[in-house]
């Protein structure tokens, strides 16, 4: 952005978008850096979340984010089941996000996800295993719990009910 868009973008009280982005920002949603796609499509990474297209991921929702060969690859993560401050994750499949002109996206993107981790420790279970994070999120700190591949999801759940239980003493 131009200082002369960002300088606008300070005196009128928003964020001024670039040209081609079709999501819409919250009132106070701060853009942090930008990039295009090889097709063109606008990436923001915002104080928020990451946008692509007409959809913001929230920064506590991206379980991975890397950036090689030209391409940011990130993982989106969904919820899968909640018990109070617990959540159980999925993550959906990798979406690449090819940027021949990154900017400061890649940089941004680490920061921010690395950001909201406060903790994050992985735990062995008998059929597998899972990873426990604590996230900051617009509510407040919750504890994700992100199961590896073949782990019984019953384990997990019936975990989570008893880490869900022992936060609520």
């Amino acid at each position: 952005m131009r200082f002369s868009e960002r300088l606008a973008s300070v005196l009128l009280g928003r964020e001024i978008t670039p040209e081609g982005f079709i999501g819409t920002l919250d009132p106070d949603e701060r853009i942090l850096a930008d990039a295009r796609t090889r097709k063109g499509e606008v990436v923001l990474a915002t104080d928020l979340g990451l946008w692509v297209g007409e959809r913001r991921i929230p920064w506590h929702l991206v379980s991975k984010a890397t950036w090689g060969n030209g391409a940011l690859t990130v993982v989106e993560a969904t919820e899968s089941a909640r018990h109070g401050p617990v959540v159980v994750l999925a993550d959906a499949a990798p979406l690449r996000l090819p940027l021949p002109a990154p900017g400061k996206v890649p940089e941004t993107v680490q920061r921010r996800v690395t950001g909201v981790i406060t903790t994050r420790q992985h735990h062995d279970l008998p059929s597998g295993g899972a990873w426990f994070v604590q996230r900051r999120t617009p509510e407040g700190i919750e504890v994700h719990v992100r199961p590896d591949a073949g782990t019984d999801p019953d384990e997990v759940l019936t975990l989570a009910e008893g880490i869900a239980e022992k936060l609520r003493r």
